[in-house]
């Protein structure tokens, strides 16, 4: 699956655009990567804990995306972006989304 932040793909034709395809994870940190995230904002720096769990966050919304789009028989996702909601303190919903289409 070609996955590309452009609105084309290089060397090909969009032949179908299919429609937007997306992947949605809710995620919070588990007791242990709070607690020792939240030791880590004291000492200051980048927050190896917390950028664990964002990082899982958003690979597990690009793997939902990416199935979304295989099942509705897409051959490649452009415009793809990454968003993010806060809904509680410590629970952040991260979307995935892009359009998908078919290439010639």
């Amino acid at each position: 699956m070609i996955v590309t932040t452009t609105n084309d793909v290089a060397g090909h034709t969009i032949v179908q655009y299919l429609g937007i395809v997306r992947g949605i994870v809710v995620r919070s940190p588990n007791i242990a990567q709070g607690f020792m995230g939240g030791l880590q904002t004291i000492v200051g720096g980048n927050i190896t804990q917390y950028v664990t769990v964002c990082e899982s966050a958003r690979q597990d919304a690009f793997n939902i995306m990416v199935q979304h789009a295989l099942q509705i028989g897409a051959d490649a996702i452009i415009a793809m972006r990454y968003d993010a909601t806060e809904f509680n303190q410590n629970v952040t919903e991260v979307l995935a989304y892009g359009t998908a289409v078919k290439l010639s």
